[in-house]
């Protein structure tokens, strides 16, 4: 079982340790296309013009401070990714309070979307940096545009022959589509919050419920080999959870929480 979750906006950046080393980043065969994403990244944020940088990236004039991150980033201390990415999922997550066999397990069963790294596993050394997924780069493109044309292999990988579970949020689903071969193998979760009888996602409850999701299925074991049998471990979880029909691209899963 693979567990694909997305990136958060908020990092928390080393104060110390290694300065990035791309070649001992899982995934060794995007090594040449997370080069580029850097190179295009540290060229926008080192110039001379940090406004039109910050443009770029949607940054307002008060975050000049990622824009020079970023331009610094081949020289900046790395840190694991579980540790540097925080925000309402990872936190809820909890990465760094798992039992020893649980951070075993998300070693192998976790990988992260990353606008900048396209896929990383929690023990990968990475800094601090701001990219979102909508960004579009000089010279390079569209964030989203550029992984879709190189994640399909490593995604592939990472599953081989298990279940995957999409956690991802629209934009960084638009990095990866399974193709039709891997739907019987693909559980899609939604988080619905419901409120008198009225159901929607509500960002709070679906970052929170989903960071939950995957705390409780690391500290379980179980490994699920397919949607059915997925919905099924979150209901012995304790999760309410409704399975739409089969699809081209795998299979949907709404968990349905009144609460955070």
């Amino acid at each position: 079982m693979l567990i694909l979750l997305p990136p958060s906006e908020g990092k928390t950046a080393p104060r110390r340790g290694a300065t990035l080393d791309l070649e001992r980043l899982s995934a060794p065969a995007l090594t040449g296309s997370r080069d580029r994403m850097l190179t295009a990244l540290v060229d926008l944020c080192s110039g001379p013009d940090a406004d039109r940088a910050a443009g770029v990236l949607g940054l307002g004039p008060t975050r000049l401070d990622l824009v020079h991150r970023n331009g610094a980033l081949r020289d900046a201390p790395t840190a694991r990714a579980d540790r540097v990415y925080t925000g309402v999922l990872y936190d809820a997550l909890g990465f760094g309070t798992l039992s020893p066999a649980a951070k075993r397990r998300s070693a192998t069963r976790v990988a992260v979307t990353s606008s900048l790294f396209g896929l990383l596993a929690p023990g990968d050394r990475v800094p601090a940096y701001r990219l979102s997924g909508d960004a579009t780069l000089p010279g390079l493109g569209s964030v989203a545009g550029f992984w879709r044309d190189h994640l399909d292999p490593a995604v592939r990988d990472r599953v081989g022959p298990g279940l995957l579970v999409d956690l991802r949020s629209g934009t960084y689903a638009a990095f990866w589509r399974p193709g039709p071969d891997l739907a019987k193998r693909v559980a899609s979760v939604r988080v619905l919050h419901e409120h008198n009888g009225t159901r929607k996602v509500v960002s709070h409850f679906n970052k929170a419920t989903k960071g939950r999701i995957v705390r409780a299925v690391l500290q379980d074991g179980g490994n699920p080999r397919s949607p059915a049998a997925f919905a099924d471990l979150l209901r012995d979880l304790g999760w309410k959870v409704e399975e739409a029909a089969p699809g081209p691209a795998g299979t949907r899963l709404d968990v349905v929480v009144d609460e955070v």
